[in-house]
């Protein structure tokens, strides 16, 4: 079966090059901070650029433990960032990779527009079911707005 694809797109009232700072570039640091269920967030292969893994290790208490991500591709210039989720319990067991690419863009009206692409491929013979996956992209998007509020609260942070 072929890769399931989704397509979400938020706006932001945050300048994009903040955005992408905080959410991408700094999510290490920022993202245990502002979400209690992140335990932490480490590179544990590589040194951050395309290849590198990260661990997302999960406190206690919650259904996922651990979550690896590669990093596909990062791209300051132009706010685009690729990875992979390649191996623990944060994706479903149908699926074999989820595959994001995430690009922020400066919009007309002030702000940014932020459109997230996943693809999630099936392991060998298994289908795919969309609600499978809607706890999956809920957390993605929760995680965006978490720190979206956050740098609408302290406009000094990335600036």
């Amino acid at each position: 079966m072929d890769a399931v694809t989704f397509t979400e797109e938020f706006t932001s009232t945050v300048e994009a090059g903040r955005l992408f700072k905080g959410l991408i570039l700094d999510a290490s640091t920022l993202l245990p901070k502002l979400m209690p269920t992140i335990k932490n967030i480490q590179l544990v292969e590589g040194i951050g650029g395309p290849g590198s893994i990260q661990e997302i290790t999960v406190v206690e208490g919650t259904n996922i433990k651990h979550v690896k991500h590669r990093i596909d591709a990062i791209d300051k210039e132009n706010l685009i960032y690729n990875y992979s989720v390649i191996d623990g319990d944060g994706k479903p067991e149908t699926v074999e990779l989820v595959s994001h690419e995430v690009k922020i863009e400066p919009s007309k009206e002030g702000g940014c527009k932020i459109k997230n692409v996943s693809k999630y491929h099936p392991k060998k013979g298994v289908e795919i079911k969309e609600e499978d996956l809607k706890a999956v992209r809920e957390e993605a998007s929760v995680v965006l707005k978490v720190v979206d509020a956050y740098l609408v609260a302290n406009p000094e942070a990335y600036a």
